[in-house]
């Protein structure tokens, strides 16, 4: 790394909620909301993006760890705003409080972890477990 990432460093993004954001219940009469998978990759987006200054060329970040609770639905066409800081740093390993809120209230909260890799080192793993998969094991 060419940095330590240090408790305080923040990433944010915000986002309007499209279809593509949303699940769509087959029960009736509810109504289209933000799906927490969605939520997910997002704030894991917006911790990945908070480092990736602090990175060697040769490496990126993984999630490891998500730990969330989404409190509160929010419908399509709605802006959210999502904040992951960084409130430990350890090793190689980099810990996030995340939150997500839209214009009315906070409606996401939880932890995050991502570990730092050497790419390389990942792709081989990944190349030898394709391989063992294709082999049948």
């Amino acid at each position: 790394m060419k940095a330590r990432p240090h408790p305080g460093l923040t990433g944010e993004l915000t986002f309007q909620v499209e279809s593509r954001h949303c699940i769509e219940f087959t029960e009736g009469g509810m109504p289209a909301v933000l799906s927490t998978p969605q939520l997910i990759g997002l704030l894991e987006r917006t911790a990945r993006q908070a480092l990736v200054p602090m990175l060697e060329d040769d490496e990126r970040t993984v999630g490891i760890e998500v730990d969330l609770r989404h409190l509160a639905p929010t419908p399509c066409g709605a802006l959210v705003t999502l904040t992951a800081r960084v409130i430990r740093a350890e090793g190689r390993e980099v810990t996030f409080q995340v939150e997500a809120r839209d214009t009315q209230e906070v409606i996401a909260r939880g932890l995050h972890r991502r570990a730092v890799i050497r790419v390389e080192s990942f792709a081989r793993r990944v190349a030898a477990k394709a391989g063992a998969i294709g082999a049948g094991e």
